[in-house]
Formats: C-alpha cells, sequence, structure tokens
C-alpha cells in the first residue's frame, strides 16, 4: 500500500470509527413513557427486603426516603402508619409485607403508586487501614392499579473514612477512631439520604416531578 493510500484511508476511516465510537458510549435516555402515562399522585413505600447481616436495616432506611419523594411532589403515605398497618393486619415482616397483591394494596391503602425496595448492602465495612459506610439499594416505582413498572433505580453510595497520606501509624490510628466514633454514632442514615438523593434527583435517570412539586421546580 503506497503512502498516498495508507493516507487516504486514514482520512476516511478514522472519522467513520469516531463516530462508531461515540454512538457506542451515548447513554440510552431513560423511557419515561409509562410514569407520564400513569401521572401518580400518591405513593405508598413498602419496607425493604433486606439481604444484609444488619437486622434494622430496612427501618433506618425508611426514614429516609419519604422526604425525597415529597420534594418531588408526591403525597407519601407515611411509613410508620404503613407499617403499623401491615402487622396488625397479620404481616409482621418486611418480606411478608412484599408478598401483598397490588390489588389489595390500592383496595386497603388508595396509593396510585407503590415504591418497592431491597436493601443489597449495607453499613461499616472495615479494613486493616480505613472504614467504608455503605448503601446500596434496589427501587422500583410500579402502578398500583396496573402493576406496570413506571420507574427504577440503584441508591448506592459509601463514606470512607481513610486517612489520605498520614503513614502506615497514621492511618492505623485513624481506622481505630473510625471505628469506635462509628460504633457510636451511626453513618448509614446519612449515607442512605446521600444514595436517594443521587437516585431519585439524577438529571438523566431520577423520578420526574409529581403533581405537587413546588411551581420552580416543575419539569
Amino acid at each position: 500500500m503506497s503512502v498516498l493510500t495508507q493516507f487516504v484511508f486514514l482520512v476516511i476511516i478514522l472519522p467513520v470509527m469516531l463516530v462508531i465510537t461515540g454512538c457506542a458510549t451515548s447513554p440510552t435516555p431513560y423511557d419515561y413513557d409509562a410514569l407520564i402515562a400513569a401521572k401518580p399522585r400518591s405513593i405508598v413505600v413498602i419496607p425493604p427486603k433486606n439481604n444484609a447481616i444488619e437486622v434494622n436495616a430496612p427501618y433506618v432506611y425508611l426514614s429516609t426516603i419519604s422526604r425525597p419523594l415529597g420534594e418531588k411532589g408526591y403525597y407519601v403515605y407515611p411509613v410508620a402508619v404503613i407499617d403499623i398497618f401491615m402487622k396488625e393486619n397479620g404481616l409482621p415482616t418486611p418480606e411478608e409485607m412484599n408478598l401483598v397483591s397490588l390489588d389489595k394494596i390500592y383496595q386497603h391503602i388508595g396509593a396510585d403508586a407503590v415504591l418497592y425496595t431491597e436493601i443489597i448492602d449495607w453499613g461499616q465495612k472495615y479494613t486493616i487501614l480505613s472504614s467504608n459506610t455503605v448503601v446500596h439499594v434496589s427501587m422500583r416505582l410500579v402502578d398500583a392499579r396496573t402493576g406496570v413498572k413506571l420507574w427504577s433505580a440503584r441508591a448506592s453510595a459509601v463514606r470512607s473514612s481513610d486517612s489520605g497520606n498520614s503513614g502506615l501509624v497514621g492511618a492505623l490510628v485513624t481506622a481505630v477512631a473510625s471505628q469506635i466514633v462509628n460504633s457510636i454514632s451511626d453513618q448509614t442514615p446519612e449515607v442512605a439520604r446521600m444514595a436517594n438523593n443521587l437516585a431519585i434527583y439524577d438529571s438523566r435517570s431520577g423520578l420526574l416531578n409529581g403533581p405537587y412539586a413546588k411551581p420552580d421546580e416543575q419539569q
């Protein structure tokens, strides 16, 4: 292949390759068609399924989810009231609550949509030189009348207590201090709020504003 032929090949082929690469890395827009069509006004949050070893994780998480949903413009049924209601009706655990049929939820509670959540990972993770507070939750919003999925997301956040460039001794001291502090003050609620905000307010795939959003926040 001559030098001229090689040059012509590069001039023609490289732009095509760049276009193909650019298309492959472009994020797919989130499909909001079902959510827009359903126009839910109210949401009931079912206590999360729990895959973590921390038995209190579902109720700690529940304390963090109502505010961002309300700020997005939806009426959120009080999570504590819903939890008590289900327990009084023979459903003592979140796992059993998640098995209730949608028609029963709609009949007895009347919410337009149901938010199902599942805790994938949760709590303090200690290593020799650092500790992390981890929250990883999946969430799925469905139409209470039809069962159609309206929106879904992964809420994930990590807060690290690494010691930076303080050396081995400093790292050990920081790790021990962090473990003591975390045993006294649980960091998971704050990290859960961070995770929820990242998922719900995401500009590309977050939850669309509901009917009660403030006028300056309407989309």
